[in-house]
């Protein structure tokens, strides 16, 4: 097995990186890692797996999140990751949401970091893919520093070498899951100096990254940066990834991403996926050029119609296409 590449990813986001939401930013980037929605252990292994972690090949490097502080029911869904044909299974011990906590897992399991280490044991004994950790820096009053020091060394002491640190804390009391992805402070240099006392590890950065900029100045402290909310809602930042980041060619020119985007769209259509599970992924793709008012506009009103086609989509582009025509020259 070659070695998985995290320079860069995009985040696991919940009700936003389905299946339709990761082909779009294929479409943007071939080098991005790409993570699911959060998928608990129990729907993996009782729901409609098709439905629920289902993918298309060409969205590989692709991780699963997983959801889950029970060892062998994590173990169970890891191996059907695997069957899947997934690169790689991610334990999520950062989602601060209620419903996370009264499952008992996200970012409540920082504070559990023996348990999560009998789960990831549990999952790489049944797995040959990588099982990694997505995780803040601490919960609510917790000393940050001690915190994320312990749970890395004590799942890295299990076997776990990539952790992926969102930068903030977690509050799980008195802040909403919304309110955690903005008010705690962040604190790079914590995760900096975990990089630093643990070169071993492969450490990730994730959270307030807004560009292409950010990730380059941060990059040398780490070993790849993830990007959220800043990935899907301007998603054409995405474009520059293969180019900015690794090196590779020229960025993507959004009309093209769009055109090699359509052939799955119009393949989904055929399947009976209504066109606004798909439009609803890319209302920010011309974010900030002309016309991309009206496109957002056109699509939030046609694309839940009956029947809606991908003309909807046609004439949202020409609007900004029109609006770049009447540009000086």
């Amino acid at each position: 097995m070659t070695n998985p590449d995290y320079t860069f990813s995009v985040a696991p986001m919940m009700d936003w990186t389905d299946r339709h939401c990761r082909m779009f930013h294929r479409a943007l980037s071939k080098r991005a890692r790409l993570y699911t929605e959060m998928v608990t252990a129990n729907a993996v292994i009782h729901g409609d797996r098709d439905r629920l972690i289902g993918f298309d090949p060409r969205e590989h490097p692709l991780a699963l999140q997983l959801g889950g502080s029970d060892p062998a029911l994590m173990a169970q869904a890891a191996e059907i990751a695997q069957s899947f044909g997934y690169s790689e299974v991610n334990i999520n011990c950062g989602c601060p949401s209620d419903r996370v906590q009264s499952g008992f897992f996200g970012a409540c399991l920082m504070r559990e970091p023996d348990l999560v280490a009998t789960c990831y044991e549990a999952m790489a004994a049944a797995v040959d893919i990588p099982v990694t950790v997505k995780c803040r820096i601490g919960v609510d009053e917790d000393d940050a520093r001690d915190s994320l020091f312990t749970f890395v060394d004590t799942l890295a002491d299990a076997g776990c070498t990539v952790f992926c640190v969102h930068a903030r804390k977690a509050w799980l009391k008195g802040l909403s899951p919304k309110e955690n992805r903005d008010i705690p402070p962040l604190d790079y240099d914590l995760v900096a100096r975990l990089k630093a006392t643990r070169p071993d590890l492969t450490i990730t950065l994730n959270g307030g990254l807004a560009t292409l900029e950010d990730c380059t100045r941060e990059m040398p402290r780490f070993d790849g940066v993830m990007l959220g909310r800043t990935a899907y809602q301007t998603p054409a930042l995405l474009g520059a990834v293969d180019s900015v980041i690794f090196g590779d060619g020229d960025p993507v020119n959004i009309y093209d991403a769009l055109d090699t985007y359509r052939p799955y769209m119009q393949d989904q259509l055929s399947r009976g996926t209504p066109l606004h599970a798909m439009t609803r992924h890319m209302l920010g793709i011309f974010a900030g050029r002309p016309g991309a008012r009206s496109y957002r506009r056109h699509i939030s009103e046609n694309a839940t119609r009956p029947n809606a086609s991908l003309s909807v989509l046609d004439d949202a582009i020409d609007l900004v296409r029109k609006a770049e025509a009447r540009l000086p020259a």
